[in-house]
This record gives C-alpha cells, sequence and structure tokens, in this order.
C-alpha cells in the first residue's frame, strides 16, 4: 500500500509535552475493554472475517447514520447488495464525513491493524479492499488474533442473564490468555413494556434458565440472584443496565406486587406502575452486586428507536437512537442514596449521553465515596455521541473539576467490532495532549514522570485494580 500520512505520529499531539506523554507513557500500555458487544461465540471459535465489510460494516450503525444522511440507498447499507458493493458505497462517501469521528476513527482503523495510511475514497476502494481481504486470512486476523493484535487483556461482554454462557466457557477452559468476562445485563426483566407478550415469554425463558418458576415479584428476584450466581461462576463481576434514567420510584405496594401475579397469568395486559416496578427490582439486584463486589454500570440517556418505519422494518440498534434530554440528576440521587442507607451500594460507574448532564453527573460521583473505595463510584467516559474530540475533553474536564480525574478508570469501545480497539489509541492522545498542553503553559505541574504515572493510571492500572483483574 501506499505510504501517506493520513494518521501521522504526532495526530491529536499538539505540544512536545503531549508528545511524550503519549509515545513514552500511554501508547504500549495494555487495553482493558471492560464494556463492549462483542460476540462471545466468535471469539470462541476464533473466527475469520470473509472480508472487509463482514467486519467492519455489519452491524456499524455510526457508519450506517452517515450513509443514509449522504444519500445512500438501503439496498447497499442493510439490503442484499453484495458485500463489496456496501465497501464501494461507504468508501465513496468516506471523503464527506470529514469533521465526523467517523472520520478519524475510520482511517485509524485502517491503520491499525492494516497498516494502510492513505485515504479511504472512490479512487483507493478497490486497492484497500483486496489488501484488507488478504490479510483476514491469516491467523493473527482472526477474533483472537485480533484482540492479541491491539494488546487487550479482557474484555467485558454484554449477556442476557438467560444465557448459557456457553461459549465463555469454553474459552475459560482453554489457553487463550485474553481475559472474555461476561457481564450481567438484566434490563429484559425489569422493563415491563406495551408487548406483554413478548414480557411474560421472556420471564419464562429467564424462569427456565434459573430452574425456578416465576410467579410472583419474589420468584423474580430469586431467579435473578440464581442467574448472578452463575454468570460469577462463569467469570462475571461486573453488570450493566441501559436505561433513559433511573426509576423515580423504588418500592412497590403489595397491591402493585399482586397486579404482577395477575400480569404473569394472563388475567391483565399492562401495569400500574412500571417506573416503580424496574425501580424495585432494580434496588434488588443491585444489593445482590453489592454481596457479591461486583461492579455496577448505568448507561443512561438515550432515546432510541426513534424512526418507527425503519424499527418495524429493521428493528432496534440499526442507527436510528438519538440524544435524551430527561432530567437525570434527581433519581440518579436518590436511588444511589437509598442503597447507601445500609451500606449496599456497589462499585458505580455511571455514563451521561448528553453532554449538558456532564458536570452533574461528575458532582454526582463523590458524594458517594466511602474513605475506602479509590474512585467508588466512576463518571464512566465520553459515550456513544460523546466518544469523540469534544465529547472526550468536556467529560475529562467535567470530571476533573467535579470529581478527582487522576482515579478514573478511562475508556472503553461499546462497541460491536473487533476493529474498534483504535478508539483507546484515540482517547489516549487526547488525554496526553489535554495534560501536556496544561504542562506547558503552567497549569499542572512540569513534571513527567508525575503526570506520565497519571497517564498511565488512567489508560490500565485504574481499571485493573478496579475490576480486580
Amino acid at each position: 500500500m501506499k505510504n501517506g500520512a493520513v494518521i501521522p505520529e504526532d495526530f491529536l499531539l499538539y505540544s512536545n509535552k503531549a508528545k511524550v506523554l503519549y509515545h513514552d507513557y500511554a501508547k504500549d500500555m495494555p487495553i482493558i475493554d471492560y464494556h463492549n458487544h462483542l460476540p462471545p461465540q466468535e471469539i470462541a471459535e476464533a473466527k475469520k472475517f470473509n472480508n472487509l465489510t463482514e467486519i467492519w460494516l455489519k452491524g456499524d450503525h455510526y457508519k450506517w447514520r452517515a450513509m443514509r444522511t449522504l444519500g445512500v440507498n438501503e439496498h447497499f447499507i442493510t439490503g442484499d447488495a453484495s458485500d463489496e458493493e456496501k465497501f464501494m458505497a461507504w468508501a465513496k462517501v468516506v471523503p464527506a464525513t470529514v469533521r465526523n469521528p467517523l472520520f478519524h476513527w475510520s482511517h485509524m482503523e485502517l491503520k491499525n491493524p492494516f497498516g494502510i495510511n492513505e485515504y479511504l475514497n472512490e479512487d483507493s476502494a478497490k486497492e484497500i479492499y483486496q489488501h484488507c481481504n488478504q490479510l483476514l486470512a491469516q491467523d493473527d486476523f482472526s477474533t483472537q488474533g485480533l484482540l492479541k493484535k491491539f494488546n487487550v487483556k479482557m474484555v467485558g461482554t454484554t449477556d442476557d442473564p438467560s444465557d448459557s454462557l456457553e461459549h465463555h466457557n469454553t474459552l475459560m477452559n482453554s489457553d487463550f490468555e485474553v481475559k472474555v468476562k461476561p457481564s450481567f445485563r438484566p434490563d429484559k426483566s425489569l422493563m415491563i413494556t406495551d408487548d406483554i407478550n413478548s414480557y411474560r415469554e421472556y420471564i419464562k425463558k429467564l424462569g427456565a434458565a434459573a430452574n425456578i418458576e416465576i410467579t410472583d415479584v419474589t420468584s423474580l428476584i430469586s431467579a435473578l440472584k440464581n442467574r448472578i450466581e452463575y454468570f460469577a461462576a462463569h467469570g462475571a463481576s461486573i453488570s450493566d443496565h441501559g436505561l433513559n434514567t433511573i426509576p423515580n420510584k423504588l418500592t412497590l405496594t403489595e397491591a402493585q406486587k399482586s397486579e404482577y401475579v395477575k400480569l404473569l397469568k394472563g388475567e391483565i395486559d399492562s401495569f400500574s406502575d412500571t417506573d416503580a416496578f424496574a425501580g424495585y427490582v432494580l434496588t434488588e439486584v443491585c444489593k445482590i452486586y453489592h454481596e457479591k463486589g461486583w461492579v455496577q454500570q448505568f448507561h443512561l440517556g438515550a432515546i432510541r428507536n426513534n424512526n418507527h418505519g425503519m424499527m418495524r422494518k429493521l428493528g432496534p440498534d440499526t442507527g436510528y437512537d438519538s440524544i435524551g434530554d430527561y432530567a437525570q440528576a434527581k433519581s440518579l440521587s436518590n436511588f444511589l442514596g437509598n442503597l447507601s442507607l445500609d451500606d449496599q451500594l456497589a462499585k458505580t460507574i455511571i455514563y451521561n449521553l448528553n453532554g449538558a448532564d456532564n458536570d452533574a453527573f461528575a458532582a454526582m460521583t463523590s458524594n458517594f465515596a466511602d474513605g475506602k473505595t479509590i474512585g467508588k463510584v466512576q463518571f464512566g467516559s465520553g459515550w456513544w455521541f460523546n466518544d469523540q474530540k469534544n465529547g472526550m475533553e468536556s467529560q475529562l474536564n467535567s470530571l476533573s473539576n467535579m470529581g478527582v480525574l487522576s482515579t478514573f478508570v478511562g475508556m472503553l469501545t461499546d462497541s460491536r467490532s473487533f476493529l474498534s480497539f483504535p478508539r483507546h489509541e484515540y482517547f489516549r492522545r487526547i488525554l496526553c495532549n489535554l495534560l501536556g498542553s496544561e504542562m506547558e503553559n503552567g497549569q499542572i505541574p512540569d513534571d513527567e514522570k508525575w503526570i506520565g504515572k497519571i497517564v498511565q493510571d488512567i489508560c490500565y492500572n485504574n481499571a485493573k485494580a478496579y475490576f480486580g483483574l
């Protein structure tokens, strides 16, 4: 391939101190990707991808959104076009994504791991496609090969409580050196939606997995506890929850508990207070997380499936989600505060999707410091629409101003793609540029080893300690 300079050695590093921090301290630190959506089966099977489209475009709703905005027909996105046609359609519009983070990410993902450092466009597409496809046939570019190539030490997948975890079990008993840990995500059990029949079917599935007949709230909690124990036996120590907001209500009346029994029996088809139900179940499972010594995560603020027509055609997670403007602080405070009453608050990471709420989220974290656990409640990294330069800098600045940056557990991909790990590089460059600039202008100490140690802690060491690896 041609040797260009799309992503130069000092990309995003605008001072000499930033360059030193990145190249000497951050660049070679291992990766702990503690939250993502990678398929465990593909890791266990050391899957090789047939072509660049399969590994890079399928399931990537970031790219799908941009393609639609640029007038690409759905036929070339999720439709029946060939993989090569889909890649060519993406390559043709990449130049028009300039200033969107996709422009940087795409070229960083071509540079590492494929060694391509030239612009992707209509003219270069065919040669790039063929070059990457040749590499993807090699063992080093299997799912396991890529994780090792990116120096990943742990990945945390996202798994439903009813999952058998058979692929995690395979990995636990293999000689694959990267830790692949399941994460417990019980959203379907606590969110009663308008699709009551689907909810009932899910509860039956959960009960079968736990070998417990779920007939009421008590047996639901028992089933969830059973599955938490099962997950723990398969290496889990992390949970995750994707919610619009933390529920405002945290208790159920006896009448509401009886109502849930009727709902499961099919005697009624709606629940009078779904917020109270979600809040009660969530509180009970969070007490179990604390008992187990787990870390709990809350991803808050998305407004999902906005395009109802495309939701009907393609389903969820296809590129039609957005940033919600929900009130967050009061319910978050009430929830965490309630768990603190009897010292039942587990280590917690809160992620914010609406950048306008960054200061409120960052300020919330120190309210629940316990004087024992470093950074017990974390303000998570810039998430989803915020995992770009401005969003990351805003999150880092809010955390620095309202909390303690040096305790931060750093970046994660939150991705379904095995090519997303350069986002850790992107974050590290932004972090080093921020701190390096302030070293040069006298805002923070001009002490390379001091600040370099903080950089390495944020990149790797803090997460290693926080998750008990």
